[in-house]
């Protein structure tokens, strides 16, 4: 039940700017970790990387789950303490953030064309946007919107659910991690793989359950099947599953060939949407079927916490 209330807060308060302008988020905190710790011990052979990257992850996974675990305790004892927990939850969860920022990129297509939808998915997807035409604007922020409802949304609640503060905590660091060095480049291949293996081990069942509930959502068996037929072909073992979901409940074609730092990443198309043109009227489509797939993981806490 305290998972439900920190779902209903962040979609009701998400993010506030004036807040996290006084105090650092505490993603930001984990990134700026992260970050010295890269610094500091990213260098040597390729072996050694390695290994560090192994020693970071586990002792700062770890780390956070005892902290976390501490004040956990500590606010089980306070008469409200399970709301100062909920509040502290919300902020580990990113519907509002997500929303926002998908509808930016259909809001800026509409208003200022392609320029303006450049602009704005870059704030959430990795691709070099000046590759992108306006259907290839529309598909990145579809396919974020369904890959990080999995990584921002129903990952970190299912983490709550299984082992309280503690496991939504040590998620976000992993996931933070992955974002930040998980990357198949010549500087974090070695260092980034620990992070990169811990986000795919904690996110292959939240990955699935997510492609389901935006099946549910969609009310559509298509998007149950396109799910199933085509989410082993995506290269991430978790990715695929929500956005070939999305693919089928949509009924258009996602991933197939992208650009990232000027290297072309030749990924297979999902869904059978042919060659249609996502436009910024199917990012409002999928922003709306993702609304419904947050409703139904709150009917599930709900009915969960009942029990």
């Amino acid at each position: 039940m305290i998972l439900l209330c920190a779902l209903v807060l962040d979609a009701i308060v998400g993010d506030p700017l004036w807040l996290y302008a006084r105090v650092a988020h505490p993603v930001t905190v984990f990134g700026g970790v992260i970050a010295a710790l890269d610094q500091r011990l990213n260098h040597g052979s390729e072996s050694r990387r390695r290994w560090a990257g192994i020693g970071v992850m586990t002792t700062l996974t770890l780390g956070a789950a005892i902290l976390a675990h501490f004040l956990e305790a500590v606010l089980t004892a306070l008469p409200f303490g399970w709301l100062i927990e909920a509040a502290l939850a919300s902020t580990l969860l990113a519907q509002r953030s997500l929303y926002d920022h998908v509808d930016a990129v259909a809001e800026e297509l509409f208003r200022n064309g392609l320029e303006g939808g450049r602009r704005a998915v870059a704030q959430i997807v990795g691709r070099d946007p000046q590759s992108l035409d306006e259907a290839g604007v529309a598909r990145a922020a579809i396919e974020s919107c369904a890959e990080n409802f999995s990584d921002g949304v129903v990952a970190p609640a299912f983490w709550f659910l299984v082992l309280g503060l503690p496991g939504l905590v040590a998620y976000k660091l992993v996931n933070t991690a992955d974002s930040m060095i998980g990357h198949r480049t010549p500087r974090h291949e070695a260092f980034g793989w620990a992070a990169a293996r811990f986000d795919d081990v904690l996110n292959l069942f939240p990955a699935r359950l997510s492609g389901c509930l935006i099946a549910l959502g969609a009310g559509s068996t298509e998007s149950l099947r396109i799910m199933l037929r085509d989410a082993h072909g995506h290269r991430s073992p978790n990715a695929g599953w929500p956005e070939a979901a999305m693919a089928g409940a949509l009924r258009l074609a996602l991933a197939g060939p992208r650009a990232y730092n000027g290297t072309i990443v030749d990924d297979p198309w999902m869904g059978e949407g042919g060659w249609t043109a996502a436009t910024a009227g199917d990012i409002r489509r999928a922003i709306a079927l993702f609304l419904r797939a947050c409703g139904w993981l709150w009917v599930i806490t709900a009915i969960i916490g009942f029990l």
